[in-house]
């Protein structure tokens, strides 16, 4: 009960983040995240300041968890957001290795205030390709950094 009560005012901290960030200019979302230790770091939406398209908030959070504890690894850590991760996000919680996200608004929500995430989601959900074309071009030196990777025997794996 304790830790769903934490959770409750972790997810209300990133909504005041969001609605203090739309307030000033910056976009409407917030997140925090909290490390397995109990630190807990902030991140509000920065793309328009910061001329950023990766600047969302999660990314933001995740961060700012990632420079103070030094760690690229967020095991254990839970990411609070105000509203529902795009697949940019959730790709950054995955690679991080954040434990658990939760959130406030859907996509839905998100969507009536003109931030469709939709065709986002679509184009990982289909084979269709047309929003923007992916595709391999085969060169014979393609494997060659994963070569040095590998050989580099004071690599940092991850």
């Amino acid at each position: 009960m304790a830790e769903q009560a934490e959770g409750r005012q972790h997810l209300a901290r990133a909504i005041e983040l969001a609605t203090a960030s739309a307030a000033n200019g910056g976009g409407p979302f917030g997140a925090v995240v909290v490390a397995a230790d109990g630190s807990v770091f902030e991140g509000t939406n920065r793309v328009t300041a910061a001329n950023d398209p990766t600047a969302h908030a999660e990314v933001v959070a995740i961060r700012a968890a990632g420079a103070a504890l030094a760690t690229f690894e967020l095991r254990g850590a839970v990411l609070y957001t105000s509203c529902e991760p795009c697949p940019m996000c959730l790709g950054a919680a995955l690679w991080a290795r954040v434990e658990r996200v939760v959130f406030a608004a859907d996509r839905h929500d998100a969507a009536v205030a003109g931030f469709d995430d939709a065709a986002f989601y679509d184009y990982f959900e289909s084979a269709d390709r047309s929003l923007m074309p992916v595709a391999q071009q085969p060169i014979d030196a393609r494997s060659a950094p994963f070569e040095a990777w590998l050989s580099n025997a004071a690599r940092t794996d991850y």
